[in-house]
């Protein structure tokens, strides 16, 4: 009977163990799916790892100061509602492009290799609710045109309060 509670204690405490990690990483895995994008044009889906910004705060940095964005990067900002906005370049050292898209997840207008430092504005030209930033020249090398899709969590999903 010794021998029984000696290997079944362990057994239940790994158990444990395991139901403890499973809760813990579950909730972190759902939340990870929010750094993963598709976008999709008439060349296929193409997948890109991105960072939300979506207070004033993280909006207002954006990209600047970055020196490099691997070709599947980039960042998504989320103004939780569809109005028009615009960008600008200042204290950015990268080219981007810059892909505006609606609520409903279609791409409305884009902007190709938006310039270094450059102050000028880049309006969306419609209101839309994201701007997705990419790497300058990707949307081009993907086919990406307005009236293409633009797959992700927040695409439809209802604004906290």
């Amino acid at each position: 009977m010794m021998l029984f509670a000696q290997g079944f204690v362990p057994v239940l405490l790994r158990a444990g163990t395991v139901i403890a990690i499973a809760a813990v990483a579950l909730p972190l895995a759902a939340c990870s799916d929010e750094g993963k994008l598709v976008l999709h044009s008439s060349t296929g889906e193409h997948s890109f790892n991105v960072e939300i910004v979506d207070t004033p705060e993280t909006r207002a940095e954006g990209l600047m100061f970055r020196q490099e964005l691997a070709d599947d990067a980039g960042m998504l900002f989320d103004f939780k509602e569809e109005r028009q906005v615009s960008f600008w370049m200042r204290n950015t050292f990268i080219p981007l492009d810059m892909i505006f898209v609606g609520a409903d997840g279609v791409v409305k207008t884009i902007h190709v290799n938006a310039r270094p430092q450059d102050p000028t504005s880049i309006p969306s030209q419609v209101p839309v609710q994201f701007v997705l930033e990419i790497p300058g020249g990707r949307s081009v090398e993907i086919g990406l045109q307005p009236g293409d899709t633009m797959e992700h969590p927040l695409v439809g999903a209802t604004p906290k309060n």
